[in-house]
């Protein structure tokens, strides 16, 4: 790594990539293999936001929240357990080890790159092509990509409160599990974690000004999640939460659907994340921006207008998931390099997953987009109730008149399995009768596919196929 100011005043490159997370990494990578010189420039090189404060972290307390869950389902079966304690110390001191892990995993790739080639600095704009680093150096580019993430929103009033206000970067750090905890924001992050310390025997309330959550777009699919949240935690929808310090901790009030006032240790969070493009000076870099301060990018090539900078990751404020954070990155990088002829990319399937219990997932394109739905409820599924694990809904999107597949949302056991199957599907073109063509083992969650899809080929004129009109029946 080139940590040696006095190593040379201008750095001349062909891509230079701001930023050393996910997407920074795969655009340098990519860059690299296409025969560019690269620079990756960062401040801290502290590894991914995945690693460090997002998916893995997360997951570790959600896996210790779902074995707590598994026990506490124990009697169903005719087990009964007993003198059952959840060591909260013990719980986060495992989060924190084994993300530390992962961080340290990421930390060592990097420091794996070409010595020349990543730079310990904090680089901003002075014009077309060319940054400035805080050190005095300065980089001559030819092509520039903006990797540099993003950050938890922390609303003033809540900033206010000092220790007291958590956010997605500060919570993993908890010595202890809060005995009453408030989560304000009901996306991704805040349902997961929410439910999460829930199952960890904290007693949560969850808030959001809205009434849809996770922009959840069936309402079947959302009146399920709701059934779920409920079940597990204080839920308040469409209310104003106006937060006050307290010697006890964080005295919370709000209004609209519903009134009320209460005492938590903590406060969770969870608004949202914005990019972060402070200090760049994009300004001089002659770039167009949007009303929030965004570059302008083409999707299929993450090119900033005609300029020669391109966006990738959760700098460029569209899908902020890792995988499509490294396939951004990848396309930034690859076309950074073959400037000024950069190559249009067919983009992914989009979708999204939210690992409650049962999963939630969104895929594709909406109901409102399709011409056909078809449902699946796992309420009487064969193998989701032999596990005990029988709830949820899925709700398939197809397109007339031949029955494609183009979206789905759902909430259901095994969902991240479904989810990623229903996205091979929608990305492959295949049909609701060449889908129910496929082999589906029994007993297994992926059966209850079957309704749905053939609810759809039963709406178009595609006929379902012979041996799959009786099927396997609902609850077997």
């Amino acid at each position: 790594m080139n940590d040696n100011p006095a190593s040379a005043l201008v750095l001349k490159t062909d891509v230079a990539v701001i930023g050393g997370g996910t997407a920074g990494l795969a655009a340098e990578r990519a860059a690299r293999k296409n025969g560019a010189s690269t620079l990756l420039i960062d401040p801290d090189f502290n590894g991914t936001t995945c690693a460090r404060v997002g998916c893995m972290p997360s997951k570790l307390l959600i896996a210790a929240s779902r074995e707590a869950a598994r026990i506490e389902r124990a009697g169903l079966f005719g087990i009964e357990v007993e003198g059952v304690r959840i060591d909260g110390p013990a719980v986060l001191r495992r989060v924190r080890i084994e993300r530390d892990r992962f961080a340290r995993l990421t930390r060592e790739a990097i420091a794996r790159l070409p010595k020349e080639v990543a730079i310990r600095a904090r680089a901003r704009f002075e014009g077309p092509g060319r940054l400035l680093l805080d050190d005095g150096r300065q980089v001559e580019a030819r092509t520039i990509v903006i990797a540099t993430g993003s950050a938890p929103i922390l609303p003033e009033p809540f900033a206010a409160l000092g220790a007291a206000a958590l956010t997605s970067d500060t919570v993993f750090d908890l010595e202890d599990l809060p005995r009453r905890l408030a989560v304000v924001g009901s996306g991704a992050i805040g349902l997961e974690l929410a439910q999460a310390f829930a199952h960890l025997g904290v007693e949560v309330a969850l808030f959001d000004k809205g009434e849809r959550m996770a922009k959840v777009r069936c309402d079947k699919v959302h009146g399920a999640l709701r059934e779920v949240m409920e079940d597990d935690l204080a839920l308040h929808l469409g209310v104003d939460v106006t937060p006050h310090a307290s010697d006890h901790g964080v005295r919370l009030s709000w209004n609209g659907a519903s009134e009320g006032e209460a005492l938590f240790d903590k406060v969770l969070v969870a608004v949202g994340r914005k990019p972060q493009l402070g200090g760049l000076d994009l300004d001089k870099a002659g770039l167009d921006l949007d009303d929030h301060g965004v570059p302008r990018y083409e999707r299929t090539t993450m090119r900033c207008g005609e300029s020669s900078v391109f966006m990738a990751g959760d700098a460029a404020a569209d899908l902020p998931l890792l995988h499509e954070a490294s396939h951004e990155g990848a396309i930034a990088g690859r076309n950074a390099a073959a400037f000024p002829a950069p190559i249009p990319v067919e983009r992914n399937t989009p979708f999204a997953i939210t690992f409650t219990e049962p999963v939630l997932a969104t895929i594709g394109k909406a109901e409102k987009e399709g011409a056909v739905t078809g449902s699946a409820d796992f309420s009487n599924q064969g193998r989701a109730r032999v596990d005990g694990l029988n709830r949820g809904i899925l709700t398939l999107y197809a397109a007339a008149p031949d029955g494609r597949l183009i979206g789905a949302d759902l909430i259901a056991p095994a969902g991240e399995h479904l989810a990623h199957m229903l996205a091979w599907a929608v990305q492959g073109g295949l049909t609701a009768t060449q889908l129910l063509n496929m082999p589906f083992y029994h007993p297994t969650v992926e059966e209850g596919l079957k309704q749905a899809l053939r609810t759809i080929c039963a709406a178009t004129p595609i006929a379902l196929p012979p041996d799959q009109d009786a099927g396997t029946p609902a609850g077997a």
